[in-house]
């Protein structure tokens, strides 16, 4: 009930909360929600985002179909997290509102490959071939609809080895520097911290790397876990050296 949305939204922002996510539809890894169905009411989701409006900050919405993408974004959800089984029509509501897409296209391969073997459920498995066929496609409409596209991988545990594929699957309907747009300034917008993430300029954080090759090339090069990194600096912080 909205009551109840509006208390958990605030308690989440009084324990620090960046932002608020819901859950806008039926998820993989859980066994007993249908990826379309939709998890709340209008009235639920629009109490989510009057909350975290006043608190300066945004909803982004866990939504698998058009329908429940559609539903998110009337009622001012900012940013769409998977988003797999989007269509045209609901990419062209996206974009007129400004909402942004955050794919996260490898989670499905790395869970397709080793979700069994870590302990996802056969109903879970199934439920990955509902949605893994289908991202890229998202991501197409959204480009063709004038959608900002975000950049995450939404991997959990020991999967998070395969952060970096994230770069290669978009690349396949996507030139390389717009993959990594989509990591760099468009993150840096959604995050509303444009300036000081996603770029190298005075006054940013100086989260910088060097790449052993031309990744506008070659995006393989930002795999294999930093192989071909030979310095990373976070925050100014120098955490990998072996330029000397």
């Amino acid at each position: 009930g909205v009551p109840e949305v509006r208390h958990a939204a605030r308690d989440e922002i009084r324990k620090g909360a960046n932002q608020i996510k819901i859950m806008a539809s039926g998820a993989v890894a859980s066994p007993s929600d249908p990826v379309d169905h939709t998890q709340l009411a209008l009235d639920e989701i629009a109490a989510a985002v009057e909350v975290a409006e006043a608190a300066n900050t945004y909803v982004m919405a866990h939504a698998y179909t058009g329908r429940a993408i559609k539903r998110a974004v009337e009622c001012g959800v900012r940013t769409i997290e998977h988003g797999n089984l989007l269509d045209e029509e609901t990419a062209a509501a996206m974009a007129q509102r400004s909402v942004y897409l955050v794919p996260t296209l490898v989670n499905y391969e790395a869970l397709a490959e080793e979700g069994a073997e870590l302990g996802l459920s056969p109903v879970s498995c199934a439920k990955i071939e509902d949605v893994r066929g289908f991202g890229l496609r998202a991501v197409e409409y959204a480009m063709r609809a004038g959608v900002k596209i975000g950049h995450g991988s939404d991997l959990l545990g020991e999967m998070q080895r395969h952060q970096s594929r994230e770069f290669q699957i978009k690349a396949e309907v996507m030139s390389p520097h717009q993959v990594l747009v989509c990591a760099t300034k468009t993150n840096a917008e959604i995050l509303n911290r444009t300036g000081e993430l996603g770029v190298i300029a005075p006054g940013a954080l100086a989260d910088m790397v060097v790449v052993d090759g031309d990744p506008l090339r070659d995006l393989s090069l930002l795999q294999d876990q930093g192989a071909h990194l030979p310095l990373i600096m976070q925050g100014g912080r120098l955490v990998k050296n072996d330029i000397g």
